[in-house]
């Protein structure tokens, strides 16, 4: 018999991926327990329905990753270290796309932000309106 999942392995892989990619939900505390919880129960309800293990935690992971398969931070985050690395040290990089991602919000409020987003020809025009707001933004503000 399989062992079932505890909760905590849920917490933390999804914490993993809050911290990484999308760290404005990093403390959303309730949003990560209420989302390992459904993942913990709906592994749980796939292993005693007589799913393979394989299965059950496909049926887990849909449920504690969905939605979250665009990073608007990672975006900002490649910006940031494609396009203005030279004017910044390497520890820097993180800490200004953290800052950087609230004044671009309104930029991605204009694109379809689905799965497959990075792969589709609007990328460009995002990245381009990316870069050119984080540029307006160093001269009006410098990198502090």
């Amino acid at each position: 018999m399989a062992e079932k999942k505890d909760l905590s392995y849920y917490e933390l892989r999804l914490r993993e991926l809050l911290n990484t990619s999308f760290p404005e939900l990093s403390g959303n505390k309730a949003f990560i327990t209420q989302r390992s919880r459904r993942a913990a129960n709906a592994y749980e309800g796939a292993f005693i329905a007589g799913n393979k293990i394989d299965q059950c935690n496909e049926i887990a992971e849909y449920i504690l990753f969905e939605g979250l398969h665009y990073s608007k931070f990672d975006t900002v985050f490649k910006v940031v270290c494609h396009e203005f690395d030279t004017i910044m040290a390497d520890e820097e990089l993180r800490p200004f796309a953290l800052k950087m991602l609230p004044v671009c919000e309104s930029i991605f409020q204009k694109y379809p932000l689905t799965e497959d987003f990075a792969n589709s020809p609007e990328f460009e025009f995002l990245y381009t309106e990316l870069t050119g707001t984080i540029q307006i933004w160093i001269e009006e503000n410098g990198l502090q």
